[in-house]
């Protein structure tokens, strides 16, 4: 029979989504059996409303327990390291949301840490479980395709003063950045899932919206590996929420769902160039078996990453490639050129992004 694995949360703002979302439709694969977070009402509030038996305020006490397998990190981005890390030295499974880390300098320490670690890592990024954006995948894999021209991106979000009332968010110490760094940062991640590495990035930022630190309105261009071009546009002062992909082919276009915090949701736009390509593209999709969306599409992945030893759905080193693609942003930003990948050691932001 297939584990049953004990998970930890860290976290009760975005770790009740995972809850609700990823661990419970999977009653067979998870349990969450203990709690941990600093608002102690919050913390109960959780742990009474889905009948979770440990909670503590202290995450030590949580990593530290023997008997958990997973230790699920929803906290403010700027501990994600250290939680990881210690995580990892206690021969834990680790889950983290986005960003996973603080710079690319960091990223590489985890990634070196995983590979000596017992336990296996997973990135948090549930834009990619969706049965649209799975079917376009399917397509732009099999070599349906052909070859790319271009893609937009576009993250059109809505951020004002309250959600900004918080002690950490807007803040460079805190947050990391801006809607780069926790909006847009998904549909990025899109644009590399779909359509593979970026050769070359010159972009814009700026602060229009809100009285914050870091930026919440991005224009970006990209060069991907192969030639194409991608357009990325984001803000935080949109009338309307929305999350768009549209990228055209040599042989079908396609539209994601416009849902801005599930636009892998189908059913996506698919618009092939003739009769004989959409034929081919229905029998393909005719064989793929459907995922589930959001958190529940990539809890079940990773339950049959960890049961198979296979690899994670979303690996650390997909969390290098967004938080690369953030670095040059910022650097284009701040220099105004473009700006070449892949950035390794010795480049003036691998420490840090950060001004």
């Amino acid at each position: 029979m297939a584990k049953r694995y004990k998970v930890g949360i860290i976290g009760c703002g975005i770790g009740r989504l995972h809850m609700v979302e990823g661990y419970l439709p999977h009653p067979d694969k998870y349990e969450v059996v203990a709690l941990c977070d600093l608002d102690e009402a919050r913390l109960n509030a959780m742990a009474d409303e889905f009948a979770v038996p440990r909670r503590t305020r202290s995450s030590d006490e949580l990593i530290a327990m023997p008997d958990l397998d997973i230790i699920d990190i929803c906290t403010p981005p700027a501990i994600h390291t250290a939680l990881i890390l210690q995580a990892l030295a206690a021969g834990k499974h680790v889950v983290c949301e986005k960003p996973l880390t603080g710079s690319l300098a960091e990223v590489d320490e985890v990634i070196r840490a995983e590979e000596k670690a017992a336990g296996m890592l997973m990135p948090i990024f549930q834009y990619r479980y969706g049965d649209g954006v799975a079917s376009a995948r399917h397509i732009i894999e099999s070599g349906i395709a052909g070859r790319l021209y271009v893609a937009t991106a576009e993250t059109l979000w809505k951020r004002d003063a309250v959600y900004y009332d918080n002690p950490w968010r807007g803040r460079w110490a805190t947050e990391l950045g801006g809607v780069l760094m926790t909006h847009a940062i998904h549909l990025h991640d899109m644009i590399t899932y779909l359509l593979g590495p970026v050769q070359k990035v010159f972009a814009r930022t700026v602060t229009r919206v809100n009285a914050i630190e870091v930026e919440d309105c991005v224009s970006a261009s990209l060069l991907m590996q192969d030639g194409g071009l991608v357009s990325a546009t984001a803000t935080l002062g949109s009338q309307e929420e929305i999350s768009r992909l549209r990228i055209a082919f040599e042989n079908v276009t396609f539209e994601s769902s416009h849902e801005a915090y599930s636009p892998g949701d189908g059913p996506w736009r698919i618009i092939p160039a003739n009769a004989e390509i959409g034929g081919k593209i229905d029998k393909l999709l005719s064989e793929r078996p459907l995922v589930g969306r959001r958190f529940n599409g990539q809890m079940e992945a990773y339950h049959q990453a960890l049961e198979t030893g296979a690899r994670p759905p979303v690996t650390s080193l997909d969390a290098r490639r967004s938080l690369e693609l953030v670095t040059a942003i910022y650097h284009s930003n701040d220099t105004g050129t473009d700006v070449m990948l892949p950035i390794t050691a010795g480049h003036p932001k691998y420490a840090s992004w950060r001004p």
